[in-house]
């Protein structure tokens, strides 16, 4: 049995795949019993989510560790939580600090969405970086994620986010820049143009909460996103000579 944390639209997609092999339980701050339901899994107080022997935060990492000093009481032996966050070194860190030395940690980052996943998980990829958990059942799980056709990633949180500073920050910084820029769908228009207005479609799918958080909480974004924008100048200078 699963208990997940949030049911915002990567909760609902996580839920929708997890009920096809457990049973799942849902908490969420609003009321979504009916649209829980709806996809087969259990409504459900944080008291009960708490009691499961696996537990996922899908919350936003801006109230990540509010939700983990809330949860760490109410934790049963050898529980396993994972968070789902698109940064990795302050939720590990986070959940080291609050969570009980009986609790175990495993921290992930599914590099898919309700968009690109809402027909199949086959090739889509998701990181696990191993932190508290005995040997035994992380295998189980990484076997799992596998057996669903996801391809596995295994790394440490700084490599992570490191990388995600780019692939993923910096993606979604170059989408919203061509959503201030009024980027739009042309009669005349090129397949690099189509590819830009791809990212700008996946990006703006997103909040703008996930947007932030991921530039605020990644030690690593603010430097990529500097450097990306004195590449931009220096071009716009040698254009100007």
């Amino acid at each position: 049995m699963i208990g997940i944390i949030g049911f915002g639209r990567f909760g609902k997609l996580m839920a929708g795949y997890l009920v096809k092999d457990f049973k799942v339980f849902i908490y969420n701050k609003s009321n979504k019993e009916a649209q829980i339901k709806e996809i087969g899994a259990y409504p459900a107080s944080l008291e009960q989510v708490c009691k499961q022997r696996s537990i996922i935060l899908s919350v936003p990492i801006s109230t990540f560790e509010d939700h983990l000093k809330q949860i760490a009481p109410l934790l049963q032996k050898d529980t396993l939580v994972a968070d789902v966050c698109s940064v990795k070194e302050y939720p590990v860190q986070w959940m080291k600090k609050y969570l009980p030395e009986h609790v175990s940690i495993l921290a992930t980052h599914p590099m898919f969405g309700p968009d690109s996943a809402k027909n199949s998980l086959l090739d889509r990829k998701i990181v696990l970086c191993k932190e508290r958990i005995d040997d035994v059942r992380y295998e189980k799980i990484r076997y799992y994620l596998a057996s669903k056709g996801l391809h596995v990633i295994e790394t440490t949180p700084e490599q992570h986010d490191r990388q995600i500073a780019v692939t993923l920050s910096l993606t979604h910084f170059i989408g919203r820049s061509l959503q201030e820029f009024g980027a739009e769908e042309l009669i005349i228009d090129t397949e690099g143009y189509k590819r830009l207005l791809h990212i700008l479609e996946v990006v703006t799918h997103d909040t703008w909460q996930l947007f932030q958080d991921m530039h605020y909480y990644n030690p690593y974004a603010k430097e990529n996103r500097i450097a990306f924008i004195k590449a931009i100048k220096k071009i716009e200078e040698n254009l100007s000579l």
